[in-house]
């Protein structure tokens, strides 16, 4: 078959294509890595703006197992899986009750988000949100999942202060008998999270934040951070109380921040793992190997391709990683709930391919080459 494509603007691009990375014996030893996962969408449902998700659960949760299958965990229900963008409560819910049963059937790690996402849209008072934070968690808890305790819209609209913060993850922190993350999603991610923490500024929100894990820090596994920024990072997980992980949700500069430096380095939960899976894993082995050039070499190729993803306007950096599962052949279509597919251009797609060509995450080229041309037909680049 023919491997050429020709794409917006006119230009003709030859697909590489790669062969890939093996499938390793296990998962990595040296860094605790989870990979959000996006969500499946029935293809043939009314997934249009504004209506309730209808998910392809056959293949959704075929994607939860190749992840697994890679060795990584599975970071459910997080803003990837289109919380907050078309994902709704009740179809939240059914998704983690069976990525856990999943899970266990094949001894795969999973955590899961824990939010407030069933309250009405509009300002809540602080007692509704602590109630559907409880809700969740326990929901979280019965099937099985480590909880992760997600940034909510809801408390950012009715918090008056930093208090009212440490007040409400206090209360939660105090009812787990296991260790949770923490999550600190940054307003690139949703700009409806604007000062998190009781202040736009970081550096203020971080003191809240590092009050609140020393005083729970026997149920705090890690905090995961995903604003974008390499030295803050680095910064916070120094200052981090010994046995709490800092997992970076930072997708432009994770190469770096796993690897770490003298005093420490961050594990990972990231939404770029699962579109680049294969590598991650095969990197993070090399890893355990204290091979560093062979890591490098890896994940290197990855991040011009990541960093495009997660391009402003980043909050639709859902898109990409949908276009990249379907051309990698992990789904048969290009949809999603929503119709969030729209939420990138041609033009951003092409870039997405030839990206994700270089860094040899396409194994079957045939198929991608066929499933791009399709796509750029459609959006009338004539082939």
């Amino acid at each position: 078959m023919s491997l050429s494509i020709v794409l917006p603007g006119g230009s003709r691009y030859e697909l590489k294509g790669g062969a890939g990375h093996p499938v390793p014996a296990g998962p990595a030893r040296s860094r605790l890595a989870f990979a959000a996962a996006h969500v499946v969408a029935d293809p043939l449902a009314d997934n249009v703006p504004g209506a309730p998700a209808v998910l392809d659960w056959a293949a959704t949760l075929a994607f939860r197992h190749h992840l697994w299958r890679y060795g990584l965990g599975v970071a459910e229900a997080m803003d990837t899986a289109q919380r907050g963008m078309g994902l709704d409560y009740p179809v939240t819910r059914e998704l983690i009750r069976r990525s856990a049963a999943e899970a266990r059937a094949v001894g795969g790690r999973i955590a899961a988000g824990v939010g407030t996402d069933q309250l009405p849209p509009g300002t809540a008072a602080l007692g509704a949100v602590r109630e559907a934070y409880t809700e969740q968690l326990g929901m979280v808890l019965d099937a099985g999942a480590q909880p992760i305790l997600m940034c909510s819209r809801e408390l950012a609209r009715s918090a008056r202060d930093a208090d009212d913060y440490l007040s409400v993850y206090s209360g939660l922190l105090g009812q787990v008998d296991r260790p949770v993350i923490l999550h600190w999603l940054g307003p690139m991610f949703d700009p409806q999270l604007s000062g998190y923490w009781g202040s736009s500024d970081v550096d203020t929100a971080a003191e809240m934040v590092l009050a609140l894990v020393k005083a729970h820090a026997s149920t705090v596994d890690g905090v995961k951070v995903s604003l974008l920024d390499e030295d803050f990072e680095v910064a916070l997980r120094r200052r981090l109380p010994d046995g709490v992980r800092l997992y970076t949700g930072d997708d432009f500069n994770y190469p770096a921040l796993i690897l770490g430096d003298g005093s420490g380095y961050s594990d990972a939960l990231l939404g770029i793992f699962a579109a680049i899976a294969p590598a991650a894993a095969a990197a993070l082995h090399a890893l355990d190997r204290d091979d560093v050039p062979t890591y490098t070499r890896i994940l290197a190729p990855t991040v011009p391709l990541a960093r495009h993803v997660f391009a402003a306007p980043t909050f639709y950096y859902k898109t990409g990683i949908v276009f990249l599962a379907w051309l990698a052949g992990y789904q048969e279509h290009f949809t999603m709930v929503g119709g969030l597919q729209a939420g990138r251009s041609p033009a951003h797609c092409a870039t997405l391919l030839r990206l994700a060509d270089a860094a040899g995450l396409l194994p079957d080229a045939d198929l991608a080459a066929a499933r791009a041309r399709a796509y750029f037909t459609v959006a009338g680049v004539d082939q």
